[in-house]
């Protein structure tokens, strides 16, 4: 069996915690800013996780992670 490939854009955007979740960057923080409340945009900025029913996809993708 050969091995697998990892997501090249998966591995880009998340990184694995010491318990085994995946950290990820939020959305909406990259343009028309303006409009954004400057509490909305300070959330942001903090670190989101990937929900649990999405993770089984996602090491799928990221198989050495």
């Amino acid at each position: 069996m050969p091995k697998m490939k990892t997501h090249r854009g998966a591995a880009k955007r998340f990184k694995a915690t010491g318990t085994g979740k995946l950290k990820r960057a939020k959305a909406y923080k990259s343009h028309i800013l303006t409009k954004k409340s400057s509490k909305r945009k300070r959330d942001l900025r903090q670190t989101g996780y990937v929900a649990e029913c999405q993770e089984k996809a996602m090491k799928k993708l990221l198989p050495y992670l």
